[in-house]
């Protein structure tokens, strides 16, 4: 462990599994770190994890990790950096045996800890006898009573348990689901030795977690403002320097693509998150509390984030069976292409018996066409046919062979523009709460094994005394100008499971206090239809002068379960800001 007063040194080389695999080697030589973290597991990716271990047993977790380190193993032990990953998915043990094969090759001797205790399906019976219900966190429903056998169930554990692993020496930590800011909060735990109940330093590498776990969106990735980003070649990857207090800057390498700075922060802390407490397993860090600062070139501090006491349940991602979906698309050219659509659409529903024909049955129509176009494909419209069912062939061959059956039989010009195949699995995403009291970290750091308890309180409730900023500016409603909602807003947008989340902030404490009264979850719907039929809630961010909506059921059922075209919300944001809103002219002056 290093002098409590120095920094900590974090850096991450992922945010999903397929992430840039030489990140890696990049984050390594690029400049001096202490430890290199990686989040691999999104919600999408424990289900594709299923499918592989499904065919191989002694798969479950993410084999590009296993070579980024067959590439890199022996240049982290040089350099003494210790690497921090959740790449175990499934099968962290599988892993951390994968790890000592390619060390063993690599003629190299590093210890190599694991973390377990988050898989539930072994215990899933006997936990639901002993009373625990996993009820649905957005629906009246219990795992019992949907019906749906699952296939995987994962506890969101804390980082204790990391730093139980590096204390024993570890130099490579993998584990199973832990929270995705888990592996940035447990390096620095370790380094400066922080209490468990050290609620404000770790609220504030909690923030600095969320802040680096999606790589380069923090960089100027999926950013607004793109324009304002130097360069997208070789864009690099975040870097969090964290302080003992739990403050950190956020930074990159020199010589790297992409940008640091309060507006690439923001619009990742508004990202994948609900209300302003944002809850881990260690703590509940209350984001409306951090200050973000331009402190140099690509440097953004982050400071004075307070938290609260651990909560005692913890999230379970249950991923279920649910029946088999099937897509088919058409491209409609030419004049009248919406009573060309209707046409096709009631010529399948007469073909199948109704719409009642499946369990779910969704058609879409997008009106995307040029009425004067230059070349052929700026005529098209498309229609979107989407097909939910228990039964495979119902919707596979059923549902595909109606369709094609209309080829010369329908409107002219219409022509496929996705290719036919079978009905696929459709992995429903069941999320629950598990009181801690089930759950325990598994550590094992080459053999020597220990258990580690999830953090619970029930001490005084600790409430805190926020400083809210008070913006008082006055728009002149008179004389106002049309615009789009982007020339003024930036937005970032997302998925958290079958909800998705939508922030929106501004830069100048004007903007913000004209989009506080502007954008109402009445006047969000009213700009987006698709929303009407949600239920939808707004949080406010002053300290980020944003406001994120967090949209309940707008994913229907998960992202691998989802009929959407745009399944994980990432374009949510730009659309909105794509919309042409009146605004006062002197704010736009």
């Amino acid at each position: 462990m290093q002098n409590k007063q120095d920094k900590v040194i974090i850096a991450n080389m992922s945010g999903f599994y397929g992430d840039r695999f030489t990140a890696a080697r990049e984050m390594i030589e690029g400049g001096p770190i202490d430890f290199l973290t990686g989040d691999y597991l999104a919600e999408l990716t424990m289900a594709i994890l299923y499918k592989a271990q499904s065919k191989r047993p002694e798969l479950g977790y993410a084999v590009t990790f296993l070579k980024q380190m067959e590439d890199v193993m022996g240049l982290c032990l040089d350099k003494g950096i210790k690497v921090v990953v959740n790449a175990g998915g499934l099968n962290p043990a599988g892993l951390a045996k994968a790890l000592k094969d390619v060390a063993k090759t690599l003629q190299l001797n590093p210890k190599i800890g694991y973390v377990e205790g988050d898989n539930l399906m072994p215990r899933l019976a006997d936990l639901q006898s002993q009373g625990v219900p996993f009820q649905h966190l957005d629906k009246d429903l219990t795992l019992a009573k949907s019906g749906m056998p699952p296939v995987s169930a994962n506890a969101y554990l804390g980082c204790w348990g990391i730093v139980e692993a590096l204390n024993k020496g570890a130099d490579i930590v993998v584990t199973g689901r832990v929270a995705d800011a888990s592996v940035v909060m447990g390096p620095a735990a370790y380094h400066f030795g922080w209490a468990r109940d050290n609620w404000d330093a770790m609220a504030g590498v909690a923030v600095a977690g969320h802040i680096i776990e999606c790589s380069g969106q923090a960089v100027g990735g999926n950013y607004s403002y793109f324009k304002e980003v130097p360069s997208y070649i070789n864009v690099g990857f975040p870097i969090a320097e964290v302080a003992n207090d739990g403050s950190c800057v956020i930074t990159k390498h020199p010589g790297t693509g992409g940008l640091i700075s309060v507006g690439t922060v923001t619009s990742q802390l508004l990202y994948e998150v609900n209300a302003p407490a944002y809850i881990t397993p260690d703590v509940v860090a209350h984001i409306d509390t951090a200050e973000l600062k331009q402190v140099g070139k690509d440097r953004v501090s982050v400071s004075g984030t307070k938290g609260t006491p651990a909560t005692n349940t913890a999230k379970v991602t249950i991923n279920c069976m649910g029946g088999f979906k099937n897509t088919l698309s058409f491209l409609i050219a030419g004049l009248d292409i919406e009573e060309k659509a209707k046409i096709l659409k009631n010529q399948f529903l007469e073909s199948v018996g109704g719409e009642k024909a499946f369990d779910k049955l969704d058609i879409q129509f997008f009106k995307t066409q040029n009425l004067d176009p230059e070349v052929n494909e700026e005529a098209f419209g498309k229609i979107r046919f989407s097909v939910i069912d228990r039964n495979p062939k119902k919707a596979g061959r059923l549902f595909t062979s109606k369709l094609v059956e209309l080829a010369l039989c329908s409107v002219p010009g219409f022509c496929f523009d996705s290719q036919l195949g079978p009905a696929k699995p459709r992995v429903v995403h069941f999320p629950a709460l598990i009181d801690k009291k089930h759950l325990q970290q598994q550590v094992d750091v080459d053999g020597e094994k220990m258990t580690v308890e999830e953090i619970t309180y029930n001490g005084v409730p600790i409430t805190l005394d926020k400083v809210v900023p008070n913006y008082n500016f006055s728009f002149d409603d008179s004389e106002t100008e049309k615009t789009f909602l982007g020339t003024l807003f930036a937005a970032r947008s997302g998925d958290k499971g079958g909800n998705a989340n939508l922030g929106i902030w501004g830069k100048t404490p004007e903007t913000y206090t004209f989009l506080k009264a502007f954008l109402t979850v009445e006047k969000l719907k009213e700009l987006m239809p698709e929303a009407r039929p949600y239920e939808v809630i707004r949080y406010d961010y002053p300290n980020l002068l944003g406001l994120n909506f967090y949209l309940l059921g707008f994913l229907e059922e998960g992202v691998a379960a989802s009929t959407k075209v745009d399944a994980q919300a990432k374009s949510l944001g730009e659309y909105l800001r794509a919309k042409v809103i009146d605004v006062p002219k002197n704010l736009l002056s």
